[in-house]
């Protein structure tokens, strides 16, 4: 087998990838390709980093997602950075910024800020419009000569408070919130397809900050194909409303269909364009048409290949898990599976998710009879994968390198099996996981400490050293081992031949973001929750653990561990040397005891291991006992629930990873995000200018509300249109 050379950098540098590394020495930043320095600039030079970076990048040296990992910088910036070398090239990292060069507030510029003002804007808005530093206009506030509204002042009177349309929606005469009697009696007698999107605003609308989700919504692809895929019998709610509900629902952190029974219908209808939202038996009957007569694999594999297709760094290491979903009902007596996180076995179905890098979902499978992981990834998630993933080798460039992957995947020990891992090299699909039986420790010389990037960004230290091990006869692959501060040594296995050893170590570690995925979408989007209460049958060919067989087996493992524990019992007495003369006889007795259970529990468990040797392991479900056949939960509902929840998820990272551009505690962004979706905020459509504006308050502290200015920036550059409607979403930020 050939070896593979890898570049030797710098005791101390940071690793890039396994062709670039870096060195920061007093405050000056080099690059180095192997040990030949190739760039150097000021640590406080940003404009030479990100042209040198987005250089890496577009000559092929190196991918954004390793210049993420490497430096610690979002994902955003780099790709920003990389859009502006192809446009203007490295000088255009070096031109300055453009102004309208007001340096003195003249008469004119004063007329035009106090108009902005007038209509709303906030200082910083109307600072970056004119190009005038905003401590400028704050003093000009202050000295009165620029007058700056008062919310009060620019409240429109058609626009409604809470408490006057809890009055009218009080009042509605066929339902709370049923104000639109005409369009529910068309809907009624089937004139209308379903009810025109008609938003009439209004201020403090509870929840109104969810809104400044739908763009990213959109882009994810929550309403991608849907007309396509699912349909809905004419009536008063369209298939885009149920969508733009169950998606906004997730991001409020309203978990259950029937929470929407304490929700008041018409503040949410407000969000929706519509008087009032459908009732938690409406909702559920509408998911049910929508789930039973459309094809939601299809439209899930679909939106997969889309996340692939705009995430190519993230679209070649795939992340592989199961995750158990107990079932505390009494339908069917499902199975019982090992539930870690409660240390008991309960009934319960499998899910194997596959997630990206940072924890992303692209999908999971379903599996009612659970197979094992082995047999998942191998039957079903591989040749799903080898038809989605984008950018995979040609046949080509396989040829030239053999050792050349498509794709890698992440698993831990459940997955653990040489044959497999020799079946998907022979199909150039690399693997990791942790070695399940690494041999005797190595010897502490061999370790060296390393700079290691984690996929949070932050930067650890580890002592990491490698070499290559035969796994049996057939496969060779690359062990990695972390020594900890206790001594303990961590064992990773991988083939994939190319990637560096730092990288396979932090690649490995990185699967906890997979396990954060699970308990964060467990608490905040009860991703364990059922979506309905029916029943599915399960084929008669399908294979199952033999009961009796099972039976058997638990009772041989009984029967050998008591065979044991009095085999030790009488090894021990047997090398008793100081034996009390007057307590031989007893001494005897205990030992003939002994002997017989011996030799009645070697009867017992021959008989046994006869008796399940005679046993299938695995029979056809349809030749199970009566009382213990089982059916499985169906599917099809609660796979369009999740797959909804997955674009949320989606949709709130990538608000996050805005919000962390203006913010210095980065762990805090998922938590403003969550307080922007639950936040009251003012809905102003203009039916003349077709806008329709939501306008946030003002959160917590300064920092946070210079990181949500920055994401309206963000979001009104996208120019989203809500659908159904000629509406621009156009996004604002507090009134003083």
């Amino acid at each position: 087998m050939p070896r593979v050379h890898l570049p030797i950098f710098p005791e101390g540098s940071t690793h890039i990838n396994v062709h670039l590394a870096f060195e920061k020495v007093d405050s000056q930043i080099t690059y180095f390709n192997g040990m030949m320095p190739v760039f150097t600039h000021d640590e406080s030079d940003l404009n030479t980093f990100r042209m040198i970076t987005s250089q890496f990048y577009i000559n092929g040296n190196a991918t954004q997602a390793e210049i993420c990992r490497a430096f610690g910088v979002p994902a955003i910036t780099v790709k920003r950075a990389v859009k502006k070398y192809r446009e203007s090239g490295a000088a255009g990292f070096y031109e300055p910024r453009p102004t309208r060069g007001a340096t003195i507030l003249t008469p004119e510029v004063l007329n035009e800020a106090q108009e902005l003002f007038e209509q709303g804007k906030e200082i910083t808005e109307v600072a970056d419009i004119l190009g005038i530093k905003g401590n400028t206009l704050n003093k000009a506030v202050l000295d009165k000569r620029l007058h700056k509204p008062k919310k009060k002042d620019l409240k429109q009177e058609w626009l409604p408070a809470k408490s006057e349309r809890n009055q009218i929606d009080k009042k509605a005469a066929i339902g709370m919130g049923a104000t639109n009697v005409m369009g529910r009696v068309a809907a009624m007698v089937g004139e209308i397809r379903e009810v025109p999107i008609d938003f009439q605003g209004g201020l403090d609308v509870p929840n109104g900050g969810v809104l400044f989700s739908l763009p990213s919504l959109l882009a994810i692809g929550l309403l991608h194909k849907t007309h396509h895929y699912f349909q809905l019998p004419n009536g008063y709610y369209g298939l885009d409303s149920i969508f733009l509900l169950m998606a906004f629902m997730s991001l409020s952190r309203i978990k259950s269909i029937e929470k929407l029974r304490y929700c008041s219908p018409g503040e949410w209808g407000n969000i929706l364009g519509l008087d009032r939202i459908p009732e938690a038996r409406t909702l559920r009957s509408k998911l049910k048409i929508i789930s039973e007569e459309g094809n939601v694999s299809q439209w899930g594999a679909e939106l997969c290949e889309q996340w692939m297709s705009d995430d190519l760094e993230n679209a070649a290491l795939f992340y592989i898990d199961g995750h158990v979903r107990v079932y505390h009902g009494s339908q069917t007596k499902l199975p019982r599976h090992h539930v870690a996180r409660q240390r008991l076995c309960l009934r319960a179905t499998t899910d194997y998710w596959v997630n990206a890098m940072d924890g992303q979902p692209f999908f999971y499978i379903n599996k009612a009879v659970d197979p094992g992981l082995i047999q998942v990834v191998e039957n079903e998630i591989v040749p799903r994968l080898k038809e989605q993933v984008p950018n995979q080798p040609s046949n080509e460039q396989l040829e030239q390198d053999p050792l050349l992957p498509r794709f890698t995947l992440v698993f831990d020990r459940e997955g653990y099996s040489p044959k497999m891992m020799l079946r998907l090299k022979e199909m150039n699909i690399a693997c990791l996981t942790y070695h399940k039986f690494p041999k005797d420790d190595w010897s502490v010389e061999e370790f060296s400490s390393r700079n290691v990037r984690l996929v949070t960004g932050e930067i650890v230290e580890m002592e990491l050293a490698e070499r290559g091990t035969w796994l049996g006869k057939a496969l060779w692959v690359r062990e990695v081992r972390r020594l900890n501060k206790s001594g303990h040594q961590t064992s990773v296995i991988g083939t994939h031949y190319h990637m560096c050893y730092i990288l396979i170590a932090s690649s490995m570690f990185a699967r906890w973001s997979q396990e954060n995925f699970f308990r964060y979408m467990r608490q905040h989007f009860n991703l364990d929750a059922l979506s309905d209460y029916c029943l599915d049958e399960i084929p008669d060919t399908t294979q199952v653990v033999n009961p009796e067989y099972r039976q058997t087996d638990s009772q041989i493992r009984s029967v050998n561990s008591k065979l044991t524990r009095r085999l030790s019992q009488f090894g021990a007495i047997n090398l008793e040397s100081d034996i009390d003369p007057k307590k031989v006889d007893r001494f005897e007795q205990k030992k003939a005891v002994l002997l017989e259970e011996i030799t009645e529990f070697k009867s017992v468990l021959e008989e046994l291991k006869s008796k399940r040797s005679d046993l299938d392991k695995h029979i056809e479900i349809s030749k199970l006992p009566e009382e213990a056949r089982f059916s499985k939960l169906k599917t099809q509902t609660k796979q369009l629930v999740d797959t909804v929840k997955m674009i949320a998820y989606r949709a709130e990272t990538a608000m996050v990873n805005v919000l962390r551009e203006k913010m210095k505690r980065l762990d805090d962004a998922r938590q403003l995000v969550l307080s922007i979706h639950q936040s009251e905020a003012d809905i102003i459509p203009d039916h003349e200018k077709q806008t329709l504006t939501i306008r946030l308050h003002h959160q917590a502290n300064h920092c946070n509300d210079q990181a949500i200015q920055n994401l309206c920036k963000e979001l009104n550059e996208t120019k989203t249109v809500f659908p159904g409607t000629k509406f621009q979403m156009v996004y604002e930020f507090g009134i003083n």
